[in-house]
């Protein structure tokens, strides 16, 4: 009878593609925290993060907030000692979450990353006024003013296309990332 993963090992086989070490080679040392330009905005540093995943913590992991505030800079991955490849640890849980839809209702990065994903998956390519409703309404109404006046001069200047752009070979391309990614049948 074959043992189910724990979550310290369903996040790791995430990581197969990363370069670097495993996550249970962290030291716990903290350079990782102490080089984050976000940490002050996470609930947990990413030494306690990768800390509680090794603990198979899961629940924990999955209630904060510090894998949907990475700001995916890589200074933490660069400065490791132990070679561990922290941003893409934020990545996998990140995915992680959104795959089996453990995140809270009320952040914008799991709603922002399934809409990025679906255009890329629908068109090739990024395409930012798809992209802007997902976080714009979180926003004041200044701010939401300003956002709003700001794409449409870009709109009219070119600098954002009216329509989106496609890729050639798209069939092709969708079949390359339904081998990475579960679409399921929407995209």
């Amino acid at each position: 009878m074959a043992l189910k993963p724990s979550f310290s090992d369903e996040i790791s086989n995430l990581l197969y593609a990363a370069h670097g070490n495993p996550i249970n080679a962290c030291i716990q040392c903290g350079t990782c925290s102490g080089t984050c330009p976000v940490a002050n905005y996470m609930d947990q540093t990413p030494r306690r993060l990768i800390g509680m995943i090794n603990a198979d913590l899961k629940e924990d992991v999955l209630d904060c907030n510090t894998y949907w505030f990475c700001a995916s800079c890589y200074h933490c991955t660069v400065r490791c000692p132990a070679d561990i490849d922290i941003a893409g640890v934020m990545y996998a849980v990140k995915r992680y979450s959104i795959w089996n839809k453990t995140y809270s209702e009320d952040l914008v990065g799991p709603k922002f990353s399934e809409a990025f994903v679906k255009t890329i998956v629908r068109t090739g390519r990024s395409y930012e006024p798809i992209l802007a409703p997902t976080y714009m309404f979180h926003f004041g109404p200044k701010d939401f003013f300003h956002e709003a006046v700001t794409a449409s001069k870009m709109m009219l200047k070119g600098r954002i296309p009216v329509l989106p752009p496609r890729i050639k070979r798209l069939e092709n391309f969708k079949n390359m990332i339904r081998k990475i990614i579960p679409l399921g049948e929407s995209s």
